[in-house]
């Protein structure tokens, strides 16, 4: 008897993964509006001159400020590492306020959206491209291609066993 008990917590606690899943999967594809606002600075995963498809296990990030539909400044840094909860911190700290990225993990999108940073992913292309159209106001994100399991293996490995 006690064990159907903990079958079923088990059972509860994985449809409510699901439908978490789900519903950020399924989302309607999100449009971020630049028009005036003061300046913005956003975080797009990168991997060479593209949009890398996994936000948390890019090579490396392009940062950009951007106001009144103009991109003021871009530079790349370097992926710090890829832990649970750490980029969305490290990157609150530098200001983000929307990152941008192929996908996303269900967990990270939760901590990004803790940390009040919108979430942008289903994005593809030159980082040069995608930056002039979020600029515009007219970036538009689509399906988001991680689903648990997936992102492992893509990242490296960094200094300190983070990868």
């Amino acid at each position: 008897m006690q064990l159907n008990a903990k079958l079923k917590k088990l059972y509860v606690a994985a449809l409510i993964v699901l439908v978490g899943v789900i519903s950020i999967t399924a989302r309607e594809p999100k449009l971020v509006a630049q028009d005036n606002m003061d300046t913005m600075k956003i975080a797009i995963s990168t991997d060479g001159d593209f949009v890398s498809s996994h936000f948390g296990r890019c090579p490396s990030f392009t940062i950009a400020e951007i106001e009144d539909g103009k991109i003021l400044k871009k530079e790349t840094i370097a992926n710090p590492g890829h832990s649970p909860d750490f980029l969305p911190g490290f990157l609150a700290k530098q200001g983000i306020s929307c990152i941008i990225a192929g996908g996303a993990g269900f967990r990270a999108q939760q901590l990004f959206a803790e940390k009040g940073i919108d979430v942008l992913v289903g994005i593809s292309g030159k980082i040069d491209e995608v930056l002039e159209e979020f600029a515009k106001g007219k970036l538009t994100g689509g399906e988001n291609p991680c689903k648990p399991g997936l992102g492992k293996g893509y990242g490296i490995k960094k200094e300190g066993g983070k990868e």
